[in-house]
């Protein structure tokens, strides 16, 4: 791998280069050996670069991620050493992005780094509470074992977010649709229609003269109409952007009935399964609720989860912090509580995630089968008055011929 290098040589002067070497402790030595102190170290990136380029495009997914997981503790506990495992593990692997990566991994380790802090240099893929993981699975010998239990954590937390896509996919299609739909209908077929019954003279019902004059507008102010949604859609998306903006997003989304449970339950229970990994790995809470608030979803439960770490380091646990937002639900609060005095804190944090994954997936289902028919019924609806506006200026013509 190539490293760009800021260093400083016995008389003070700055220097700056690019050095090829398997670590940058590789690059320190050398640079040392040479005389030089060196100030800043990074891996060099190209301005452009097809390789870099079609490795973003084929990013692993989070399968992929966790088939890595449990073939490398399989094979570890087969007996085969770890660069060996790693080595049969990108042969086989068909993403070219992964493939990459497994190859500086395995250069790292082949320069004395361990596995855990090899994976933390891609923070895109292996995120750092999985990372942190490792780590105390590689100190206390476990690393098999931490791999499985990463997995199944990785493996539950994506169930959780197809959960939510799941519910959100038809009404968006729908939604899509309906646009679509009701743009060619008022957009050409109102048009052609109003051409017709002007041509004609007929004095139309309150209904279609409702719609024409809509359907007019409409196309008069097109150019305006497109010009101000995308300006509302870019100001949304910049502001979404910015701290403040992601937070009142999330808050936003929090507040949407049914919807707003189901991520409030999937966060909760994410929350609780990542103390509880941890917590069973041998980490202490003051270290753990970084790595949870760094890898959570949302703004608003991070600085809940920030608020408790504050009341934590004063002294006053967990569940006590806890009790005092309504965030935390009662019954997370409880069996915090729970597993501070019976020192089962991870097996109770475990069975609130259970409980909360459990409730969040029945609410899922329940909103699906809610959704389907409204989005129909408004799609029919809408669709209806339309249909309703053009066949009753037919029929008022009809009587007025006769």
């Amino acid at each position: 791998m190539v490293y760009q290098y800021v260093a400083c040589n016995e008389v003070g002067e700055m220097v700056t280069g690019k050095l090829s070497a398997v670590s940058e402790e590789a690059v320190t030595q050398m640079l040392n050996y040479a005389g030089y102190r060196l100030i800043n170290l990074r891996p060099y990136m190209p301005f452009f670069s097809l390789g870099r380029l079609s490795g973003q495009m084929s990013r692993p997914k989070p399968t992929e991620i966790i088939l890595l997981y449990r073939q490398l503790a399989l094979l570890l506990e087969s007996g085969i050493s770890i660069i060996t495992a790693l080595e049969l593990l990108q042969v086989q692997s068909t993403n070219r992005s992964l493939k990459i990566v497994l190859a500086e991994i395995i250069s790292d380790l082949r320069g004395g780094s361990s596995l855990s802090a090899s994976m933390g240099k891609h923070p895109d893929i292996f995120s750092p509470l999985a990372c942190r993981s490792l780590s105390i699975g590689e100190q206390t010998g476990g690393l098999e074992t931490m791999l499985k239990q990463i997995a199944d954590y990785t493996e539950k937390e994506i169930e959780a977010k197809k959960g939510i896509k799941s519910a959100l996919t038809y009404p968006i299609i729908a939604a899509v649709v309906t646009v679509i739909v009701v743009g060619v209908l008022v957009g050409f077929v109102l048009p052609a229609f109003a051409d017709l019954y002007s041509s004609l003279g007929a004095e139309l019902p309150a209904l279609t003269r409702i719609m024409m004059d809509f359907s007019h507008m409409f196309r008069s102010n097109l150019l305006s109409i497109m010009l101000s949604l995308i300006v509302i859609a870019g100001t949304g998306l910049v502001y979404s952007k910015s701290s403040e903006g992601r937070y009142q997003l999330d808050n936003l989304i929090l507040r949407i009935p049914q919807l707003g449970r189901i991520k409030h339950l999937n966060e909760l229970a994410r929350t609780c399964r990542s103390i509880s990994l941890l917590f069973h790995a041998g980490l202490p809470l003051t270290e753990i609720l970084p790595l949870v608030i760094q890898g959570s979803g949302n703004r608003v439960i991070a600085r809940a989860l920030y608020d408790v770490q504050q009341d934590m380091l004063k002294g006053e646990g967990l569940a006590q912090p806890m009790a005092k937002n309504p965030l935390f639900l009662p019954m997370m609060v409880q069996m915090v509580k729970v597993g501070e005095e019976t020192g089962g804190l991870e097996t109770s944090l475990g069975a609130v995630a259970q409980n909360y994954e459990t409730e969040a997936e029945d609410k899922t289902k329940s909103l699906i089968s809610l959704i389907q028919p409204l989005m129909t019924l408004i799609i029919a609806g809408v669709v209806g008055l339309i249909a309703m506006s053009m066949f009753s200026a037919m029929y008022s013509m009809y009587g007025q011929a006769f």
